[in-house]
């Protein structure tokens, strides 16, 4: 069972699958199982055709041909190639459901498996071609084609034809035992790769989101007790009480946060009547908790169901020697994938919303009432500030907002209305990692802002010690503007920023 732990140690650390410590005996067992099992029986995959050709019986002389030719006529995909992170997830995908020992494959296909991910070789896997219903078809034939030893591979930082690579490394392509070549094809693993991928990134998002919450409160003087924990503590909802925990956290030390007792609660205000400082922040300041709290609970539970997707056997038919029968069904069908991909970028579309709502916060003077317009440190009208990178970060959001919807209720039939309901999962996935990429882009112009109205106001030594060093580490990329300068350099080094260095 892969830990999620292990899965971004895996995929991100480069750490290396031991193999002495996978199943190789039941791997093992299952294909012999399955050997004995199939002679003399009907078994999809294995001596009928695929899909609507599953009525027509295959002869025997022709089996080992067959699952070469679902290999190379599927490999069909179209567009840009996934980078290397998603394809290594995506063999890591395959791999843990080789590891379930239900799919009846040899156990050299999984060695080999595990030498492209331990050696870093990279199938080519174009981004289009999957519908998501009997998995990945198209995407894991590309999978599959280069185990074969055909197709091309990225290694070392060049696409070389995978025959050269394997002899390099020493390696020999694989040839097809039973019923391998439907085995590698047969499942979620791309989508889920994908998925793997899109977690990571979204989860570090609400976390720095979360830090950016606590640096505009202080900036703005909010009172602290929208984050109070009588206060979360009553609503319930465990994902809202965490939120403000962290946000609590994030803000200690801070002498910019106010107290409302010492403010409001005390005589100093008993004859004022109109109050120049606002008694409660905008929502997109004081409801972070509230707004948070959702997107953290969904990113736990879909966090949940891709550790779960990644240990299972995602196959068809099932081939289970423990009760000596092989089980024909749908464990290749990726809504469970698709449907969770939906939420997280709904989820993450919420976010980004949230956060350009705060730069319209930072950048309208008649709003925050304490900051230039568009933070411009220069001279009103000669100079513009950040008025600009306003249009990039609401653009940007605009988009979002419309490639929320949900991709899981798009289904086509096809394949001859065989595969009549799909799950569109490598889809979702595919749209989900581009609401990421564009959240990023939102996120890195708001912590521009930050750490320029922090140099409005001059409140550097007042901040608490983590959003001190979220300001140190945006001035050490880009410094603060008094004249007008290009930003665009800036803004992508600051995206590279955000996506790698872990908040302390």
């Amino acid at each position: 069972m892969f830990t999620w732990n292990q899965l971004t140690d895996i995929i991100y650390k480069k750490t290396p699958i031991n193999s002495d410590k996978l199943p190789w005996d039941e791997i093992n067992q299952c294909f012999l199982f399955l050997k004995d099992f199939s002679a003399n029986k009907v078994i999809y995959g294995i001596n009928t055709g695929f899909g609507p050709m599953a009525q027509y019986r295959v002869d025997d002389a022709y089996l080992n041909q067959l699952q070469y030719n679902l290999i190379r006529s599927h490999a069909c995909g179209a567009g840009n190639p996934l980078s290397d992170v998603q394809v290594r997830a995506a063999m890591v995908a395959r791999l843990g459901t080789f590891l379930q020992a239900k799919s009846g494959v040899h156990p050299n296909l999984v060695k080999l498996l595990v030498d492209f991910i331990n050696l870093e070789i990279y199938p080519f896997i174009p981004q289009h071609g999957s519908v998501g219903a009997s998995g990945d078809l198209v995407q894991l034939a590309h999978i599959a084609l280069t185990l074969i030893g055909e197709g091309k591979v990225h290694y070392q930082g060049e696409w070389l034809p995978t025959a050269q690579v394997m002899e390099k490394c020493g390696l020999k392509p694989f040839e097809i035992c039973i019923r391998e070549g439907l085995s590698v094809t047969n499942g979620t693993s791309v989508m889920t790769g994908i998925s793997l991928d899109n977690q990571h990134h979204a989860e570090n998002l609400l976390q720095r989101a979360t830090l950016a919450a606590v640096f505009i409160n202080e900036i703005a003087q909010s009172y602290d007790d929208m984050l109070s924990e009588p206060l979360n503590a009553c609503r319930r909802h465990s994902g809202q009480q965490y939120i403000a925990n962290q946000m609590r956290q994030l803000a200690a030390g801070s002498k910019r946060m106010l107290k409302r007792e010492h403010e409001l609660y005390s005589d100093k205000h008993a004859t004022q009547k109109v109050f120049e400082h606002k008694v409660q922040a905008y929502y997109s300041l004081r409801c972070i908790p509230q707004i948070f709290g959702p997107i953290y609970d969904t990113l736990q539970y879909t966090r949940n169901v891709l550790v779960e997707e990644v240990n299972s056997a995602c196959d068809n038919p099932i081939i289970d020697p423990q009760t000596q029968n092989v089980y024909h069904g749908g464990n290749f069908h990726g809504d469970y994938i698709s449907l969770e991909e939906d939420k997280v970028k709904i989820a993450m579309v919420r976010l980004c919303m949230t956060m350009e709502r705060q730069l319209n916060y930072l950048f309208h003077d008649r709003i925050n009432g304490i900051l230039p317009p568009f933070l411009n440190m220069g001279t009103l009208g000669l100079n513009y500030g950040l008025q600009a990178c306003q249009f990039t970060a609401t653009s940007t959001t605009a988009e979002c907002q419309t490639l929320a919807m949900p991709n899981y209720v798009h289904s086509i039939p096809n394949n001859n209305d065989n595969q009549d309901i799909v799950s569109m999962g490598t889809n979702s996935a595919l749209l989900c990692k581009r609401v990421l990429d564009n959240t990023y882009q939102v996120m890195a112009v708001l912590y521009m802002a930050l750490a320029q109205a922090t140099d409005c106001l001059g409140m550097q030594d007042q901040l608490s010690d983590a959003c001190k060093q979220a300001y140190n580490q945006v001035r050490a990329i880009i410094p603060a503007r008094v004249q007008d300068e290009t930003f665009y350099e800036q803004i992508d080094q600051l995206i590279t920023m955000l996506r790698q260095i872990n908040i302390a």
